[in-house]
């Protein structure tokens, strides 16, 4: 390339030294993020408001994101965007398409925003409210946001593989084949627990049903009209599907009171039928017409509503009744999950801060379909902030709430009985006072009949928020609305990652297949994409009905594996990146995966080692086997079973976990040690290895710079 071509992207640096006003500005948003994390730190008994959570939270986001994002663009990955990405080269317009950065960033903020962030730090508020909050800011900034950009932009220069394919290409067959094997069936399980989350929220549940329902010819409408009707309006576009959106939220409380009530009841049975028809279309479309723009207009109810939330913590300043660091944090006893601090408060709060599910869809669809190379960062590192920034939220809304009811919903039925009387006095066992009479109106503030042993944390957030938006809006006559807002809330957060993972799973699958058969592997080939599309829906489909017919089976089996086959993913992510960045020759600046990846294998792997050998059985599988399997020689029938034959489920699955999660450190092992070898022959050889990036095409979109994007504009 000419020199004179190069000077102006070498120069950047010089030209983008910060004014005074600048520099004054970052200067107060860091002293207000200090002085938030001040107050938190120094606060020693006495309650806080849930603001200065925020106020921490943001200042940090906002600085992680203005200099340490870009420090790792400019310097590390080095985005040039006269560089034609794989929506221009590749562009079929079925899952190849360059779209709109405002449009992308929704896409893939919806995709990657799951169940983790919003129960897992609800359920991580057992441990207090410091070291959740601790985690979910740290760990974004140099963990889970710094490997979606990194994996998103390692993918988009390699025509869009899918993570696992990579992994092959890159580290080789022994470790790629090892992480092939290990990625798709965590998939299928995450896959699988997502839609179970859904088809809970929404049984029986004709408001978030009819709501969630709607989006879907909403988003058709939008795909039409920004493609085909009135291209490139995408402002227009927004505007009108925000409005069908409100009115479908206003409808669905319509319809709930209404005649048509039983047309949106369903049973937990035809939703998934439904969930599994939905995700082989969303998988099979062009990515245009549904995928991208229902995404799109699921960011705005997602980011709507957590922007509301945190304007009502802000107005009612609601006080951090939960303890800052609680007493199950050190001994392990917690009656919500069983585990000490380190390594299960990383396990638990998973998404919130790191998650290997959002590697897939960043090697996934938003490779395929990103305009210019420089937007990695808004889409990579900005659209996981927002997720954090979602966990904060969750975790604000279960710590305000009274202690003794965050137990009385929380806690197994086993310990808590089935009456408020019963569950009254086993919170007061735990240290925690709440009456029979306060229980009761509480279920009967939200129009629940019981909250007792409502596990799971999803309705502990829709308590949570129905108190914070209740204080400011409409006060205690709306906190019925505000909780069943909440569950559909809930419950539409959540779908966006099962049609997305469920045409990341195709990819994943079609890149696998093509190994063996090439044609499989075209990612324009129907015959491919119905094949593959089919088997993905069917396997996380199949466990899918089994757990909803069944409490003890299918993916209800799986599901103690979520948190620890999540963060296993990205140890591979990250492993996968670490190594590209080695024979790249950029071992300066491994230790920018390279350090989260050793923070993953730690936690990790003593987690899936004291499941597999710890003694306790609320904490290893093989313990809580022999457990049950005494208790059946004894006749006995322990809680959750219920029957004789439930004892025998509850031995199976206890074997099944502890095999996978045994068989599960062992692929990752193979792939972690063989990407080792790789980076050593890596460092001892002159020069950088080959590496499968994709030839330098010059780009022929015209996409103007946008602003806190810097054109860095030198080939990598």
């Amino acid at each position: 390339m000419p020199e004179n071509v190069l000077q102006p992207a070498l120069e950047a640096p010089e030209k983008s030294r910060m004014s005074p006003r600048l520099i004054l500005l970052w200067a107060v948003v860091a002293l207000l993020g200090a002085v938030g994390w001040g107050v938190l730190a120094l606060a020693r008994g006495e309650k806080i408001s849930a603001v200065w959570l925020v106020v921490a939270a943001l200042g940090s986001y906002a600085i992680a994101y203005r200099f340490y994002s870009r420090f790792i663009a400019r310097r590390v990955l080095k985005p040039d965007d006269r560089r034609a990405t794989p929506a221009e080269r590749l562009e079929d317009g079925v899952d190849f398409h360059p779209t709109d950065k405002r449009v992308l960033l929704g896409h893939h903020f919806a995709a990657i925003a799951g169940a983790g962030p919003l129960v897992g730090p609800v359920l991580a508020a057992q441990m207090g409210y410091l070291p959740g909050t601790l985690w979910i800011v740290a760990g974004v900034i140099f963990a889970g946001a710094v490997q979606d950009m990194v994996v998103l932009f390692l993918s988009m220069r390699r025509d869009g593989k899918s993570l696992g394919q990579m992994a092959r290409d890159e580290i080789g067959r022994a470790g790629g084949a090892a992480a092939l094997v290990a990625v798709f069936a965590i998939m299928i399980i995450l896959l699988g627990v997502l839609a179970l989350v859904v088809v809970n929220a929404l049984a029986h549940s004709p408001w978030g049903t009819f709501s969630v329902a709607m989006t879907i010819p909403i988003a058709l409408f939008m795909g039409f009209w920004l493609h085909r009707i009135r291209p490139g309006r995408v402002v227009e576009t927004s505007f009108i599907g925000v409005a069908l959106l409100l009115l479908a939220i206003v409808g669905g409380s319509w319809v709930q009171n209404s005649s048509l009530a039983s047309t949106f009841t369903l049973s937990p049975t035809t939703l998934v039928f439904c969930l599994i028809g939905y995700g082989f279309v969303a998988s099979v479309l062009p990515v245009w017409m549904l995928l991208a723009p229902r995404d799109y207009l699921s960011t705005f109810m997602k980011i709507g509503t957590i922007a509301l939330l945190a304007v009502g913590v802000v107005v009612a300043a609601p006080v951090l009744r939960a303890d800052a660091v609680s007493d199950f944090a050190t001994s392990g006893a917690g009656p919500v999950f069983a585990g000490s601090l380190f390594p299960f408060l990383f396990i638990t709060i998973a998404c919130g801060a790191l998650s290997g599910f959002h590697a897939l869809v960043s090697s996934g669809t938003t490779p395929k379909l990103i305009q210019k190379e420089s937007q990695v960062r808004l889409i990579g590192y900005g659209a996981m902030l927002m997720e954090s920034f979602v966990a904060i939220m969750a975790l604000i809304a279960a710590a305000t709430l009274e202690p003794g009811l965050y137990y009385a919903m929380n806690a197994p039925a086993g310990l808590l009985g089935a009456t408020a009387e019963s569950a009254s006095h086993a919170v007061a066992g735990l240290g925690f006072t709440i009456t029979p009479d306060q229980l009761t109106q509480a279920a009967k503030a939200v129009e629940e009949q019981t909250l007792i042993a409502r596990s799971g944390g999803a309705p502990t957030l829709a308590v949570g928020m129905s108190e914070i938006f209740s204080g400011v809006f409409g006060g205690t006559a709306m906190k019925a609305f505000w909780y069943h807002f909440a569950i559909m809330f809930e419950a539409l957060f959540i779908l966006t990652t099962v049609d997305a993972g469920t045409r990341v799973g195709r990819f994943m699958l079609q890149d696998m297949l093509g190994n063996v058969w090439k044609p499989v592997g075209r990612v324009n080939w129907k015959p491919g994409i119905w094949l593959c599309s089919g088997l993905v829906v069917a396997a996380w489909g199949y466990f899918l009905h089994s757990g909803a017919t069944d409490p003890l089976g299918g993916i209800n089996q799986l599901f103690p594996l979520f948190g620890i086959a999540n963060q296993l993913l990205a140890a591979i992510a990250l492993a996968v990146c670490t190594t590209v960045l080695v024979k790249s020759g950029r071992l300066r600046w491994a230790w920018v995966t390279g350090v989260p990846l050793a923070w993953v294998v730690a936690i990790t792997f003593t987690a899936g080692w004291q499941k597999i050998f710890s003694d306790d059985p609320r904490v290893g599988f093989f313990a809580q086997r022999t457990k049950y399997a005494d208790g059946i020689d004894a006749g006995q029938v322990i809680a959750p079973a219920k029957t004789p034959a439930d004892m025998h489920t509850v031995v199976t699955n206890s074997t099944v976990d502890g095999v996978l999660i045994a068989l599960f450190l062992v692929l990752v092992a193979v792939v972690i040690v063989n990407a080792g070898v790789v980076c050593a022959r890596a460092i001892r050889t002159p020069g950088a290895l080959p590496t499968t990036e994709a030839p330098y095409v010059e780009s022929r979109i015209d996409a103007p710079e946008q602003a806190g994007e810097e054109l860095v504009g030198v080939r990598s």
